[in-house]
């Protein structure tokens, strides 16, 4: 090695070898950078391109708790997978014909209980609607968490998305009555 560094030298005048190493210096340097750029950005990604923890808070008129305090049914993740899903296939003012899946809202209500008539949903953006309980007989409604397939986000109605057979009921519920009950961004409910 030392023969070829000498070699070297004698061939291209004696700063061939230096300007070689500060050359690879930068190039690591750079390389550093760039990396250290991109692992900040991922970590600095807005939480609305995140997938959120699925959960969902229900309190009011329910005679089921788990929490400590008695007042809200807390449902995990895991515990809203686990309720039957089924789907609706269904177009929106805001996506064309999807189908959305996730656990119907009267077995929701179901598990903790409730004794309303009513249902007021709050959601991430401090939406605040409120649905009549018996919306849940007359047209199946689901809390979807997927739509086609795909977990839904903050960024496109997630973590929870309240969806009604729109389709199969056109006169009923399009419009602007119709569209105030597609509740997306769902954190919580109350039932009264």
């Amino acid at each position: 090695m030392a023969n070829l560094i000498a070699t070297l030298r004698k061939a291209t005048g004696a700063s061939a070898v230096p300007w070689r190493a500060r050359w690879r210096a930068g190039l690591m340097g750079l390389m550093a950078l760039i990396v250290g750029l991109a692992v900040g950005c991922a970590h600095a990604q807005p939480p609305s391109r995140q997938i959120p923890v699925l959960s969902l808070d229900v309190q009011g008129k329910i005679a089921n708790t788990n929490d400590a305090a008695h007042h809200v049914y807390h449902f995990s993740e895991a515990q809203l997978l686990a309720l039957p899903v089924h789907p609706i296939t269904t177009s929106t003012t805001w996506t064309p014909r999807s189908t959305f899946s996730g656990p119907r809202l009267a077995d929701i209500l179901k598990v903790v209980g409730a004794h309303g008539t009513e249902v007021e949903f709050h959601t991430f953006d401090d939406y605040v609607y409120t649905v009549p309980v018996s919306d849940c007989d007359r047209y199946g409604v689901i809390v979807a968490y997927s739509m086609n397939g795909q977990r839904l986000k903050l960024s496109d109605f997630g973590p929870l998305f309240l969806i009604y057979p729109r389709d199969a009921y056109p006169d009923e519920l399009k419009g602007a009555l119709g569209d105030s009950k597609f509740i997306w961004q769902i954190k919580a409910l109350i039932v009264k």
